[in-house]
């Protein structure tokens, strides 16, 4: 049996040709489009879609996922700006002939009491998934550190809004690992509303490292979603490639020393053998 494997393959180039040439080499048959050529995928001109599209498909690559950055916003901003770019991407939906959407449950810069947060959280989302429905797209929510939906309990709470069409929640090892949750006992509460998974890994002291080298438990965790028949999207957010936004998330503000000698394309292949070694020791080969 197999998992569909994806990947963030903007880590291994910016490029929409060497990104293709990343995932030809590691053997990787999806890709989760995120940016290209340093343009965003809510940004991406139709007609530069449509050359990329040409690519992908001379390549054998489908696309998986849109890595969007909807919801990773502030709950004063205006929806709108979210619900544009959910319409942008439904034009693209007709190029890539892909309709998840990764997504995310904003920030709170004004502090608001929790129940307030969460209210306008939901209602905001709720709007979103709404607008995604009558698009034909479907939104997969990741937990981001300091959005509503970064910790276990209230990822709970959005799990009210699953459904098969619309609305889905990815599992990110290595963010649940940054809230301070330990790993185990988030997969009990989580997996049965988990939709998507997103490979990256950590260590508790912060640094991002290669799939099964960190402290998320995620060869523990893997090998029980596939013991329970759980299948749906998986991708490659390998985060070893020291780029700004990765900095940003790395404690140390740095990576393992051994990895900073390789380029960036050989960092992605690390990160991709890694994931592909730890599906493969689930029981499962990655497509």
């Amino acid at each position: 049996m197999t998992l569909t494997l994806s990947a963030f393959a903007d880590e291994a180039a910016d490029a929409g040709d060497a990104q293709i040439a990343a995932l030809q080499r590691a053997g990787i048959g999806h890709i989760d489009l995120r940016s290209v050529a340093g343009v965003n995928i809510c940004d991406l001109p139709v007609e530069d879609a449509n050359a990329l599209k040409a690519q992908l498909d001379n390549a054998g690559i489908r696309v998986g996922m849109y890595g969007s950055p909807i919801g990773k916003t502030d709950l004063d901003d205006d929806l709108q700006i979210e619900l544009d770019r959910l319409d942008h991407l439904a034009q693209l939906q007709e190029v890539f002939e892909a309709n998840a959407v990764r997504m995310f449950s904003f920030y709170d810069k004004s502090q608001r009491e929790t129940s307030e947060r969460e209210r306008l959280t939901l209602d905001r989302l709720a709007a979103l998934r709404g607008r995604a429905s009558v698009l034909g797209l479907k939104l997969y929510h990741e937990n981001e550190t300091d959005v509503f939906g970064d910790h276990p309990d209230d990822v709970l709470k959005l799990a009210a809004l699953r459904d098969d069409a619309s609305f889905g929640l990815i599992y990110d090892f290595a963010n649940y690992l940054r809230t301070g949750a330990e790993p185990m006992a988030t997969w009990k509460q989580l997996g049965p509303v988990t939709d998507a998974l997103h490979f990256k890994d950590q260590t508790r002291s912060g640094d991002h490292v290669p799939m099964g080298q960190g402290d998320t438990c995620c060869p523990a965790i893997l090998a029980q979603a596939v013991a329970s028949g759980w299948s749906g999207p998986c991708t490659l957010e390998p985060h070893l490639y020291m780029s700004e936004a990765v900095r940003a998330t790395n404690v140390h503000g740095q990576g393992d020393p051994a990895l900073a000698k390789l380029s960036r394309g050989d960092i992605f292949q690390v990160a991709a053998e890694a994931v592909q070694a730890l599906i493969a020791e689930a029981g499962r080969r990655a497509e």
